[in-house]
C-alpha cells in the first residue's frame, strides 16, 4: 500500500470576524466616519437607480448596493497615496476611495453641513456615469469606468478581472520605488475564473508585489451561482496555489473587513508580498438597474430579505448606538443630508421638461471631442535630433541588424533608469531566443526580467506599470501570434486607457515582437501583427527594415508617450546593412516614409523584410518602381504627404505584403488609398500578400503560403501589363 504524507501550504489561511472589543477600539471618529460615507454611497447609488429608470443613462448602472460595507471597510485601513483598482460594479469601490481623500477628518456629519470638496465628488462622479463633460473621465467611461488617480483610483473596468493586472502593474511600480504604499484591485466572484486573475496572482507572489486581491463574493455571476462557477466556493483557497497569505471576511460587516485589510496591509508594507481577501456579501439589486434578483427567478425573495437585515448601513448604525456614538437622529441625519446632496446634484445635472426630468443640454460633451487624446500630440520630442542615413553625420559601418537591437537597448538604459524589459527567456540564451537582449542581463541584472509563460498577465502588469508614470516598460513576445493570448489587456485595456479614462492618462510602453514567416514554426507563429494592431488606433507601430532605422524608431518608440509597437523580423536579424558606430541618441519621427528605390512606373507601399526584396525585384525586372518603406504603420503615423506625391508621379498602386490575406494591413491600407488618391490612379490598386490560409510547417506548403521574390516579381508585371491593356483599351 503507497505511503501518504500530509501536505501542507505555504500560506496560512483564516477567517477574521470582529468582536465587542474590536468596536470598542475602533472609536468614535473612525465609526462616525465610516457610516458616513456609506450614507452617501447608499444615497449616491439611489440617485443612480433613479436617474437609471428615468432613462439618463445610456448604458448600464451597477449598483453596489448591499455591497458598500466591503468597500468601505478595506479603504479605511488605506492612507491617500495607497492605490485601488476596481471592477464593472465599482461606483462604491471608486467613492469610497475618493470621499476619504477629499473629506476632512474634522468633518463632523452630525453637527457640520456637508463640504464642498464631497459634494463636488458626487457631482462629477454623477455626471460620469450619465455620460457628461464634468465626469471624472470627461463622459467617457460612463458607469463602468471611473478613475480619478490623484486619489489613487485607478479607474473601474467592465471587462471581469481586467483591471487586475494593471493593478499588478501599479504595485511593481511602487515596490521598486520603496515608497511603502500598497494596492487594492476589487472583483467579483465570477473574476477568480479568468485568467488575467490568476495570472496574476502567480506574478505577484513570484515578485512579492504589494497588493491585495480582493474578492468580493457575492454569491452570483449574473445569474449564475457561485456552485455552478466552482467546486470550492470559499475562494480565498484559490490563494493557497501560489503561496499566498488568504484571509476571509464577512463583507457586511465594514469593521471585520477593516481589520483584515489592516492585517493585509502589515504584510503588504513588510515586503512579505501579496495578500487575498476573500468578503462575503450580497447585491441588494439584480446585475444592473434597480429591479432585485428574485424578478428574474434565480434568488428567493426568502434570502434577499434575510441579507437587507444584515445591512452593513444597520450594522454600523447599531454597533454605533449602543457605545453611544450615535442616536437615532443622527442616523436620520447623516441619511437626509446625502439624499439632499444627491437631490441637488440631479438637479444641477437635469432640467424639468413635462413631468420628466431631461439632461442639460450644454453639460453634453462636444461631439468634436469625439477623436481627442485617442493618442498623444507627441509634444514629448520636443528638441528632439532626427536624422535620416543619407543625411547623417556620424560614423556607420556594415552591421548586422540583431546587433543594433540590442546596441541600441543598451543604450538606452543606460541613459534612462527608468526603462526595464520584461519577456520568457529574455534573461537567459544569451540573448533571448534570438539574441535581441544580449549582454543587457550581465549589465543591468534588475532590469531584464524573465517572466513566466503568462502573456496576459505580464503584458497586463507593463500597462499598469505605463500607467502609473515612473518607469517605461519594454514588453517582448516571443511571437506575435501570441498577442491573441494576451488581447485583452492589449487591446481592450492598453490601447483604449488613453482615451476611455478621459485622454489625459499616458501609455508609455513599448512592445517588441517578431514576424517568423518561413521558419517553419506553423500556424501559430507566423502571424504579421501590422492587420491586427492597426484596428486598435491607441497603438502606435513601426516596422523598420533597415540597421540604422531601427535605432532611431527605436529610440522614437521609447520617447513616446503612446503605446508603441515595434515590429521586427526574422529574415532581417542576420542581414547586414549600415548602421552607427557609436551615435544611438538620434530619432526618426513617427509619420515619415522613406523611400528606398526612386522609380515613375508605379508606387510600391511595403515594409519590414519585404522592403528590400521590392528593391531586389524591381531592379530583376527592369521595372522603375518607386518602392516606399512606410516605416510607420498605424493610420496616424502614415506619411501621406510623400505616398501622394509619389502616386501624382506613378498613377499606380502596388500594396505589397508577406503575410496571408487573412487580417491583413493591406486591405486597410488599399482601402484608404483608393480613398484619398481615386482620381489620380490609372488603374486600382494591386495587392501582393501571401494565401488565405496561415503558413503551415510542411516546407513546401509553408512556401505556398507567404510572399518571396518570385511573387513580387510577377506582381510587378502583372501592374505594368494591366497598365498597358487599359491604355490599348482606351485607344
Amino acid at each position: 500500500m503507497a505511503r501518504t504524507t500530509p501536505l501542507a501550504p505555504m500560506a496560512a489561511w483564516e477567517e477574521i470576524e470582529s468582536t465587542p472589543q474590536d468596536w470598542d477600539a475602533l472609536g468614535a471618529e473612525a465609526a462616525l466616519r465610516m457610516h458616513s460615507h456609506l450614507h452617501l454611497i447608499r444615497a449616491f447609488e439611489e440617485a443612480v437607480l433613479q436617474v437609471n429608470q428615468d432613462g439618463l443613462v445610456h448604458g448600464p448602472a451597477h449598483s453596489s448596493i448591499g455591497q458598500e460595507g466591503g468597500a468601505v471597510g478595506a479603504i479605511a485601513a488605506l492612507r491617500a497615496t495607497d492605490q485601488i483598482s476596481g471592477s464593472h460594479r465599482g461606483h462604491h469601490q471608486f467613492l469610497a476611495k475618493t470621499l476619504r481623500y477629499v473629506d476632512p477628518p474634522t468633518h463632523d456629519p452630525r453637527r457640520d453641513e456637508l463640504p464642498a470638496t464631497v459634494r463636488t465628488v458626487l457631482r462629477r462622479s454623477l455626471a460620469e456615469i450619465m455620460g457628461l463633460s464634468e465626469g471624472y473621465c470627461k463622459g467617457r467611461g460612463g458607469s463602468m469606468h471611473l478613475r480619478w488617480a490623484e486619489a489613487g483610483a485607478l479607474g473601474t473596468n467592465a471587462i471581469v478581472g481586467g483591471g487586475v493586472p494593471f493593478a499588478n502593474g501599479v504595485a511593481w511600480a511602487r515596490k521598486r520605488r520603496g515608497t511603502g504604499d500598497v494596492v487594492f484591485t476589487f472583483f467579483g466572484d465570477g473574476a477568480v475564473n479568468i485568467g488575467s486573475v490568476p495570472e496574476s496572482m502567480n506574478l505577484a507572489a513570484l515578485w512579492d508585489l504589494p497588493i491585495c486581491f480582493f474578492i468580493e463574493n457575492n454569491g452570483f455571476a449574473v445569474s449564475t451561482t457561485l456552485q455552478e462557477e466552482s467546486r470550492e466556493t470559499r475562494l480565498s483557497s484559490r490563494g493557497l496555489a501560489y503561496g499566498i497569505p488568504s484571509l476571509r471576511v464577512d463583507g457586511m460587516d465594514p469593521l471585520a473587513v477593516k481589520l483584515a485589510a489592516e492585517r493585509a496591509t502589515a504584510i503588504m508594507r513588510a515586503g512579505q508580498g501579496p495578500v487575498i481577501i476573500e468578503a462575503i456579501l450580497y447585491r441588494f439589486m439584480h446585475h444592473g438597474g434597480g429591479t432585485v434578483g428574485s424578478a428574474f427567478g434565480y434568488r428567493s425573495k426568502q434570502d434577499e430579505e434575510a441579507w437587507r437585515k444584515r445591512d452593513p448601513l444597520l450594522l454600523m448604525a447599531r454597533e454605533m448606538t449602543a457605545r453611544g456614538w450615535l442616536t437615532a437622529e443622527d442616523d436620520v441625519r447623516l441619511q437626509t443630508m446625502a439624499r439632499d446632496a444627491m437631490r441637488e446634484v440631479v438637479e444641477y445635472l437635469t432640467e424639468p421638461e413635462g413631468n420628466r426630468r431631461k439632461i442639460r443640454s450644454h453639460l453634453w460633451p462636444d461631439p468634436k471631442f469625439r477623436d481627442a487624446g485617442l493618442r498623444g500630440d507627441l509634444s514629448e520630442f520636443a528638441g528632439a535630433r532626427y536624422e535620416e542615413q543619407a543625411t547623417f553625420r556620424g560614423a556607420m559601418s556594415e552591421t548586422k541588424f540583431i546587433d543594433v537591437v540590442s546596441r541600441v537597448m543598451h543604450r538606452r538604459m543606460e541613459t534612462d533608469e527608468r526603462i526595464f524589459c520584461l519577456g520568457e527567456d529574455i534573461h537567459r540564451l544569451r540573448g533571448g531566443t534570438n539574441g535581441a537582449t544580449r549582454g543587457l542581463a550581465e549589465r543591468f541584472p534588475d532590469r531584464i526580467i524573465g517572466t513566466p509563460i503568462s502573456e496576459l498577465g505580464f503584458s497586463g502588469l507593463a500597462g499598469g506599470v505605463a500607467m502609473e508614470g515612473t518607469y517605461r516598460p519594454v514588453v517582448e513576445l516571443m511571437y506575435p501570434d501570441f498577442s491573441l493570448v494576451a488581447a485583452d489587456q492589449l487591446f481592450n485595456q492598453i490601447a483604449k486607457a488613453r482615451h476611455m479614462f478621459g485622454g489625459d492618462t499616458p501609455m508609455p510602453l513599448v512592445l517588441r515582437t517578431k514576424c517568423a514567416l518561413g521558419s517553419g514554426y506553423g500556424s501559430q507563429h507566423s502571424m504579421d501583427p501590422a492587420g491586427l494592431y492597426a484596428q486598435w488606433p491607441g497603438w502606435r507601430i513601426v516596422a523598420p527594415s533597415t540597421p540604422f532605422d531601427y535605432v532611431g524608431l527605436m529610440n522614437s518608440a521609447l520617447r513616446c508617450q503612446d503605446p508603441v509597437l515595434v515590429i521586427e523580423h526574422v529574415d532581417l536579424y542576420g542581414a547586414t546593412g549600415l548602421g552607427p558606430d557609436s551615435d544611438f541618441d538620434y530619432y526618426i519621427p513617427f509619420g515619415r516614409a522613406r523611400i528606398a528605390r526612386a522609380g515613375t512606373a508605379m508606387t510600391v507601399l511595403t515594409y519590414l523584410a519585404m522592403t528590400p526584396l521590392a528593391v531586389e525585384a524591381a531592379e530583376k525586372t527592369g521595372i522603375d518602381a518607386e518602392i516606399i518603406d512606410l516605416r510607420s504603420l498605424d493610420r496616424a503615423g502614415l506619411d501621406w504627404e510623400t505616398i501622394g506625391a509619389s502616386i501624382r508621379k506613378t498613377n499606380n498602386v502596388v500594396v505589397l505584403e508577406q503575410g496571408p490575406l487573412t487580417v491583413s494591413y493591406g486591405a486597410l491600407l488599399a482601402d484608404e488609398v483608393h480613398r484619398r488618391f481615386f482620381d489620380w490612379l490609372d488603374q486600382p490598386v494591386r495587392r501582393i500578400h501571401g494565401g488565405e490560409a496561415a503558413p503551415a510547417v510542411s516546407k513546401v506548403l509553408e512556401r505556398a503560403a507567404f510572399v518571396g521574390l518570385p511573387e513580387i516579381m510577377e506582381g510587378l508585371a502583372a501592374t505594368v501589363a494591366d497598365q498597358g491593356g487599359l491604355k490599348w483599351a482606351a485607344q
